[in-house]
């Protein structure tokens, strides 16, 4: 018996990385999920991946009109929510105070902060009572990091709205924690410049980077029963980067 038998997922940019790995083992936890990506071919590789029980539905989130399409799938479809993994993000690096400019500003709060909120408050009719809502945030909002104070900032807004919507929420008994994952192999960090790796590398305990499964069993454990008394919650995922 899975740790999700019966529960319907949805899971906001689920076609790579942290993301497409907690569809999948949500899948094989039970759980029935939609998957969103802007890019078709990059939705049905994840569909394909996925393998069964799941529905990709193409939009750009950024668009009210795509977010109502993709819940209005789900309604057709399954009729309701259980769990909302919110993990779409965006970040740049070498964006200083001196040089971040108004276009990576509005990008960065745009997909981080605007899209999150949204993506929740469309969700929210088709929530069951007792649901789970998981923000993926970031160990940026914990650390002085050069260089991404724009994407810091915005990944500080995810982890406050895990607070206060705990609060706003309780009353139906639907938690919301936020994820703070810190540097995770995926195709975003692969292109990271190799200083950048080693540092991260050198300053994190375990001495690695996390794996997307590492991130995607950490979700789990948040959707599922196993978290029943855990809500406003800031679970980092950091190989201790911000622990010792």
């Amino acid at each position: 018996m899975g740790k999700l038998d019966g529960k319907v997922a949805v899971i906001i940019g689920g076609t790579s990385g942290m993301a497409l790995e907690t569809a999948k083992l949500f899948v094989e936890e039970g759980a029935y999920v939609f998957v969103t990506g802007r890019r078709q071919e990059k939705l049905d590789a994840a569909v394909a991946e996925i393998g069964h029980n799941v529905t990709g539905v193409q939009g750009d989130l950024a668009k009210m009109a795509d977010l109502d399409r993709l819940f209005e799938t789900v309604r057709d479809e399954k009729g309701h929510i259980d769990v909302l993994f919110v993990s779409a993000g965006s970040g740049h690096l070498g964006q200083f105070v001196h040089n971040v400019t108004e276009q990576v500003f509005h990008d960065t709060f745009v997909t981080n902060v605007k899209n999150v909120l949204f993506a929740v408050q469309k969700a929210l009719p088709l929530f069951r009572d007792g649901g789970s809502i998981i923000l993926n945030s970031s160990i940026a909002h914990r650390k002085a990091l050069p260089g991404i104070g724009v994407y810091s900032a915005s990944k500080a807004a995810v982890r406050s709205f895990a607070r206060t919507w705990a609060m706003e929420l309780k009353d139906r008994k639907i938690r919301v924690n936020a994820i703070s994952p810190g540097p995770i192999d995926t195709p975003h960090t692969a292109d990271a410049p190799q200083e950048w790796k080693d540092g991260m590398i050198a300053a994190v305990p375990m001495g690695r980077f996390g794996e997307p499964r590492e991130i995607a069993t950490a979700a789990l454990f948040l959707a599922s029963s196993d978290s029943s008394y855990i809500t406003g919650a800031d679970l980092c995922v950091d190989g201790g980067l911000t622990q010792v």
